[in-house]
């Protein structure tokens, strides 16, 4: 529901309750990986998840909004 009220363009949604479930899906990923959410809270959680796990390359970029902001800002 989150994702349908605004996300990035082109970024895919994973809840966080599905990261580790998912985590081959995202080993195969191109790196580096930025996770965000609403707040940029869950982003982080999934973020250490994923560093625990062994996945480099993994980085929390905070709210939605502040990435679609940095985007429009180097385009």
């Amino acid at each position: 529901m989150e994702f349908s009220g605004g996300h990035v363009a082109g970024s895919v949604n994973i809840p966080l309750n599905e990261i580790m479930a998912r985590l081959d899906e995202l080993k195969a990923y191109e790196k580096p990986i930025l996770l965000c959410c609403a707040s940029g809270n869950r982003s982080g959680q999934a973020a250490i998840a994923l560093q625990q796990a062994g996945l480099n390359e993994v980085y929390n970029a905070g709210s939605w909004l502040t990435v679609n902001a940095a985007q429009n800002q180097t385009v």
